[in-house]
């Protein structure tokens, strides 16, 4: 019998965008995720949506004093991951979920990410920059969100790699 030799990481971190739901939030903050509002659907047979998955507190704890030390604005909260790659265009949907979880943030992929970790049993946490602010006016335009991308991802990186090696 062959053996597979499967790769198990110390821990994951993901780091991308997101968009910002609250009114004090500007583009450019930054989201320290505290737990997720699952809408994916990616993983719901696997692990039931009754199972929570939160960040791990250690990770967060590392990620903190890096943005301190940057200066960088950030909020700590629940970041709404949704399967709808046009979410605002449909609200009556997404937006009783986004009160009721008080999520400040919304994006595609965080939740997928941390459900995966929790059934692995790898530490995870999430580090989102706020790109865009669809309910207040600030929608993401394909020229804007490269121009952003390409300002911020070593920014964004170094402060994950910092935090990562700190922990």
């Amino acid at each position: 019998t062959d053996h597979v030799a499967v790769l198990r990481p110390d821990a994951m971190l993901m780091i991308g965008h997101c968009a910002g739901v609250r009114n004090h939030q500007e583009i450019g903050d930054f989201v320290l995720a505290s737990g997720y509002m699952r809408a994916d659907r990616i993983l719901d047979k696997t692990l039931p949506l009754s199972v929570p998955v939160a960040p791990n507190f250690l990770l967060n704890k590392h990620l903190a004093p890096v943005l301190d030390e940057r200066g960088q604005r950030y909020r700590i909260g629940t970041v709404y991951t949704t399967i709808d790659r046009n979410w605002e265009l449909f609200l009556r949907e997404s937006l009783a979920d986004l009160r009721s979880s008080r999520s400040i943030a919304v994006d595609m992929e965080s939740a997928t990410v941390a459900a995966n970790g929790f059934r692995y049993r790898v530490p995870n946490a999430t580090l989102l920059c706020v790109s865009d602010k669809p309910l207040h006016g600030q929608p993401k335009l394909p020229s804007d969100a490269k121009r952003f991308y390409e300002e911020s991802k070593n920014q964004h990186l170094a402060m994950a790699i910092d935090a990562l090696e700190n922990a």
